[in-house]
């Protein structure tokens, strides 16, 4: 197949450096800040009345490039769904794979296991609860905190912000106890 190279992820040696670079040519070309969040604002913005203040600016002219770049990461998406072979398996730890499958997780096949990443499992309680709770959790977050995991991981650490060193460091101690306490327990 003329695509074969898509088959496989992109190594991190080369993904890394060219999400570094984002970067400096955001900077350069539009005086940009590489993140996500502000998206969410922007799509607010353009479906909620103008009758709240922090909705009522022109999204257009502030946010119209960032929302090209949300398209571009769903049509990526999508592209290597598609291009990703059935029985493609994450190279994951067989101790990480004796965790997981404590917690009932046992089809290791994509790059999401099933028993979490389902119609069958999202239409439970269970996970509506989390699907409603963690979008309110990360839209509230991430406006609370200025910025997304790649805003003040990407933008931010490469601009030496302070408050983006303590965002990170923060994104960091959350997901370990998220891992370590929180995804077992509802899982269990």
């Amino acid at each position: 197949m003329i695509f074969d190279f898509l088959a496989q992820p992109i190594p991190w040696y080369v993904a890394g450096p060219l999400l570094g670079l984002m970067v400096p040519i955001l900077f350069i070309v539009g005086n940009k800040a590489f993140g996500i969040s502000s998206s969410y604002r922007h799509v607010c913005s353009a479906v909620i009345p103008s009758k709240l203040p922090f909705f009522n600016y022109d999204w257009k002219k502030v946010g119209g490039w960032n929302l090209k770049l949300v398209i571009g990461i769903l049509i990526g998406g999508a592209i290597a769904a598609y291009f990703t072979p059935d029985d493609y398996r994450i190279d994951i730890t067989s101790e990480t794979v004796s965790t997981l499958q404590g917690y009932g997780i046992t089809n290791f096949n994509g790059f999401m296991p099933e028993e979490v990443f389902s119609l069958d499992t999202l239409l439970t309680l269970p996970g509506l609860s989390i699907l409603i709770l963690g979008g309110f959790l990360i839209g509230f977050g991430t406006r609370y905190g200025s910025g997304c995991t790649a805003g003040h991981g990407i933008s931010g650490m490469a601009n030496f912000q302070k408050a983006s060193l303590i965002a990170t460091i923060s994104f960091f101690i959350g997901g370990m106890i998220s891992a370590q306490f929180i995804i077992p327990y509802l899982l269990g």
